[in-house]
């Protein structure tokens, strides 16, 4: 029998973390790689000094901003393929608060993160101690509680022996491939300090396996089957395929069927963009490649996605007669969309066995054929688009993609997640390596960029890691430079100032909001926010931080300033001024119609047309049975 050690909550917790480990194909690695925090009354005297009292066994970061400290985490997580994440503490009120968005993120796209929010007194001392909400109708309520819809597991650790069957839970879920995302693990601040006897097992290094479900193979079966007898399949390959590192498989089985790959924003890079099968993004972001395939298709084979609206274009994009969908994956809930046959495992794993059931199976030349021509159709309107050919002018925002896809390599990591750029990256960046493409679509968070690049960083030190922000997103939170700068973590944050929310611009346009609240602009004599652009400095907001900046008016200077950041080995910025919201897109519109309601009753005509525009769309959605 085990001895106990005596050691208050927060020590205790600190010490179990730091034991814990994922396995998965024979290569181990520490499960929680560091915690971030920011300290308050609620876990200064309690986490806070936990991580001073074991400092040597676990990493500690100092964040600026909750919510930066949870796409911190994120970032960390994806980039390690979710067997390594970051703890993330807070004081109780506004700190637990701000956790939200970041946790909503973090379970969205199936990628763990630890919350250790504290939290109120148990035993209630004094009530209401400071920030904290007082719930008339129900005393075991706290702000922390608005974290149980976006977390998936939350416990509130109100006794010091509470916390190991809450610890062992929590780290459950952190590696359950199906079920992983935020896991919040509450801390009354009183707890937190206790002191207890604790069983000296409950320290004891522990791994967890991170299983790979391997498919039924009645079910491969019938999925070989629905492939043999179509005749234009096509794969949509998810996040899943990043997830399970399942690229190889993927790309066998493309070699062996010759069916073409369509990719989703988390699933592209799954193939290099050179692969003969890859044909690009899907959906209302996607290429005109990959939108002609989907139209066309008999069946559509799901490989990890979760079928998002951007992906599926509101049950209008595939409209072949006879359409049916293929779901692989390890989540029942997402294998069962579409009305789909499933094949309910890992995507390595599930690939693997298709491909040996389709043995022989090959698509006819004629199809392969035709997409091969598409993509190099494509491929054609990509390098237009990156074109650069005037050296004095002002870049596009396209032109400063092809800009950075000149200059980076296999290694190189590029992450974005909201504005007008996932749009142009997801049909215009061409990848290179299955990590290289981070582009965060399943909330699409204004300002996860930065904390991001730094935990993409931290995971990947050896790697260039970009994060490329709007003027609108890094206004929302450049508040991490400052610790990028702090612990030198050489990020290239290339910020693109167009004076305004450019995606959303020209969203209201097209749904008749008449770009309405989305430039940065003076106000007009009329009221409109139509006067001259505002004359905010970015580059010097950059700098005011401790980042050098390098600022680009021209192709010529952008050029240079990239490979010169590229080069830098510590966090530096390049700053460039785009072209207008109206002009910020080179590359050609959407290719699938996507789903967003216009006023039904209008007196403006631009709504009053836009209406009839999705009344004729609205006419040719479906719902797949």
């Amino acid at each position: 029998m085990s001895g106990t050690v005596r050691l208050t909550t927060a020590q205790a917790l600190v010490r179990f973390l730091a034991r814990q480990f994922t396995e998965r194909d024979g290569a181990r690695q520490r499960l929680i790689g560091a915690t971030w925090g920011i300290f308050g009354h609620g876990n200064v005297a309690g986490i806070g000094q936990a991580l001073l009292e074991h400092g040597t066994e676990m990493p500690f970061h100092q964040g600026r901003n909750e919510q930066a400290m949870v796409h911190a985490a994120v970032g960390h997580a994806r980039q390690s393929g979710r067997l390594t994440t970051h703890a993330v503490t807070t004081s109780i009120g506004p700190g637990a608060t701000n956790l939200v968005t970041g946790a909503a993120l973090a379970t969205i796209n199936h990628l763990p993160v630890l919350l250790l929010p504290g939290d109120v007194f148990a035993t209630r001392p004094a009530d209401p101690v400071l920030q904290q909400l007082e719930v008339p109708y129900a005393g075991d309520v706290s702000v922390n509680d608005c974290l149980r819809p976006v977390s998936a597991y939350f416990d509130r650790v109100t006794r010091p022996e509470a916390l190991i069957p809450a610890a062992l839970q929590a780290m459950r879920v952190l590696t359950d491939p199906v079920a992983t995302g935020a896991v919040t693990l509450a801390l009354p601040q009183d707890v937190q300090a206790e002191a207890h006897d604790w069983p000296e097992d409950f320290f004891a290094e522990r791994v967890w396996a991170v299983r790979r479900q391997a498919p039924d193979p009645a079910e491969v079966q019938a999925a070989a089957r629905a492939v043999r007898a179509a005749a234009r399949p096509l794969v949509v390959a998810g996040g899943g395929v990043h997830h399970s590192a399942a690229e190889d498989a993927l790309r066998a089985f493309a070699d062996a069927t010759g069916i073409p790959v369509a990719s989703t924003q988390a699933g592209k890079g799954s193939l290099r963009h050179d692969h003969p099968a890859d044909v690009g993004g899907i959906g209302h972001t996607g290429t005109a490649t990959a939108g002609e395939l989907a139209r066309g298709a008999d069946l559509v084979i799901g490989v990890g996605t979760r079928y998002t609206d951007f992906t599926t274009a509101s049950g209008t994009l595939f409209t072949g007669d006879g359409v049916r969908f293929v779901n692989l994956n390890v989540a029942p809930f997402d294998a069962h969309k579409m009305a789909g046959a499933t094949v309910v495992a890992d995507a390595r794993a599930g690939l693997e066995a298709l491909t040996g059931a389709l043995a022989g199976h090959r698509v006819d030349p004629a199809y392969v054929a035709s997409y091969t021509d598409d993509k190099e159709r494509w491929e054609q309107r990509v390098d237009a688009a990156y074109a650069a050919d005037e050296p004095d002018a002002r870049p596009t925002q396209a032109q400063v993609l092809g800009l950075l896809d000149a200059l980076v390599t296999d290694e190189d990591v590029v992450i974005n997640a909201a504005g007008s750029l996932p749009g142009d990256l997801h049909k215009l960046w061409r990848a290179r390596s299955p990590r290289q493409y981070h582009v965060e679509y399943g909330y699409s968070c204004m300002g996860y960029e930065i904390p991001a690049a730094i935990g993409v960083s931290l995971a990947a030190p050896e790697r260039p890691v970009w994060a490329l922000v709007g003027d609108g997103t890094y206004l929302m939170m450049p508040t991490e430079i400052v610790t990028a700068v702090q612990e030198d973590i050489p990020i290239k944050v290339v910020i693109l100032q167009n004076h305004g929310y450019a995606s959303i611009g020209g969203l209201s346009e097209s749904v008749g909001g008449e770009r309405f609240g989305t430039d940065y602009r003076y106000r007009a004599p009329d009221g409109t926010y139509t006067g001259g652009p505002l004359p905010v400095d970015l580059a010097a907001n950059a700098a005011s931080l401790g980042l050098p900046v390098r600022r680009a008016k021209t192709v010529d200077e952008l050029r240079a300033a990239l490979r010169e950041a590229r080069e830098a080995d510590g966090p530096t910025c390049v700053y460039v001024e785009t072209e207008t919201a109206d002009t910020v897109s080179g590359p050609p519109p959407a290719q699938a119609w996507w789903d967003v309601p216009v006023a039904e009753i209008a007196t403006r005509p631009s709504a009053v047309k836009a209406r009839e525009e999705y009344d004729r769309h609205v006419s040719a959605r479906r719902r797949h049975l």
